[in-house]
């Protein structure tokens, strides 16, 4: 493979090189059969088409794009490994030269790990840990919790208790309320797999008490790497605070769809553009450029990687529940994910 790299401003490198031909072509019959697997012909069920057929109702510039796609897939990340390329966002990638029997012609942008001067995180992850609250450290759920939780669920169970149409309270009636279902075994079991209420009041008990800890942790890691981002100096790429804003849209994209609506039509009732949105959340994605970048300088430093057979365990399951997701987009977003635990986790042991 010929590869060139150049250096660009903003922690930014361009790759531009050609995949033999030879190389190249051996993506063929796999693309075509990839297509393959989701059209529809008349006379042959899906995923069955013979390859002439196939090639004979696919347009070639279709087939050569998902060569393309399949190709630097599997090729991308040889591509960083050889040359020691540390990229901290997702490519953006132009094919130059794409045709059959030839090279594959590419350009590839990406961000890399810029020279960040790191704060002494292990000195701050210990002075964090020294100033957790008692209340913090040992977690303890009253029964008086228990119980108010216990009514909560029985109230959010009480049937609805409605007045005849015409009828009217008389001067000074209270207003009628919900019964409250009776707290018994059935009740209980009706809920989950409990044996009793003594084996419900228990289980819930053992669910507040790591409910409160995951709680107390979670604003322990926000101290302590807030902390160190503040006492850290850094130039943020411009294309990772894009990734990131671009997150974050999409992510208010997805539960305005949950809630029925369009995005267009949510916009347009804020009265804002989408530009204007992406200005509103730049603060808070160049926080998570800051966030992601101390937290790889940190996994660098310290060699910190997740083991190979933990990322294969969950991109195996990401890819069984979201059937059209990209192998190598979940790999590099389950690796990061694993990394960035372990991070938190080589912090929290600093005592």
């Amino acid at each position: 493979m010929k590869i060139n790299i150049k250096k660009l401003p903003q922690s930014m490198v361009e790759i531009e090189g050609e995949l033999e031909a030879e190389i190249f072509e051996s993506y063929y019959t796999k693309a075509l059969k990839k297509i393959g697997e989701n059209l529809e012909i008349d006379g042959f069920r899906k995923g069955k088409v013979p390859e002439n057929i196939l090639v004979s109702k696919v347009p070639e510039i279709k087939i050569l794009e998902e060569m393309a796609e399949m190709a630097l897939g599997e090729n991308y990340g040889k591509i960083l490994d050889e040359n020691k390329i540390d990229a901290i966002s997702r490519p953006e990638i132009m094919i130059t030269k794409l045709a059959r029997n030839n090279p594959l012609g590419f350009n590839i942008k990406t961000a890399i790990l810029p020279e960040v001067k790191m704060a002494d995180y292990k000195e701050i992850a210990k002075k964090v840990l020294k100033e957790i609250p008692e209340e913090d450290k040992n977690i303890v759920v009253s029964g008086d919790e228990v119980e108010k939780v216990i009514l909560d669920i029985r109230k959010s169970r009480a049937p609805r208790v409605e007045v005849a149409e015409g009828a009217e309270a008389k001067e000074g009636e209270k207003e009628l309320e919900p019964v409250l279902p009776e707290l018994n075994d059935e009740f209980v079991k009706g809920m989950g797999p409990f044996e009793n209420v003594d084996d419900f009041k228990k289980k819930l008990k053992e669910n507040l008490i790591l409910e409160k800890t995951n709680q107390s942790k979670e604003k322990t890691r926000i101290k302590m790497i807030e902390a160190i981002i503040e006492k850290s100096e850094m130039e943020l790429p411009e294309i990772l605070v894009k990734s990131e804003t671009d997150k974050i849209i999409h992510r208010m994209q997805g539960d305005i769809a949950q809630m029925g609506l369009k995005f267009e039509d949510y916009l347009v009732h804020l009265k804002k553009t989408i530009d204007e949105i992406r200005a509103d959340f730049r603060k808070d994605a160049e926080q998570r450029s800051r966030l992601s970048l101390v937290l790889a300088n940190i996994a660098k430093l310290e060699n910190i990687k997740p083991a190979e057979e933990d990322i294969e365990h969950e991109v195996s399951h990401i890819l069984e529940t979201y059937k059209d997701a990209d192998p190598e987009s979940a790999r590099m977003h389950t690796e990061n994910v694993l990394t960035n635990e372990k991070v938190f986790q080589f912090l929290e042991i600093q005592q």
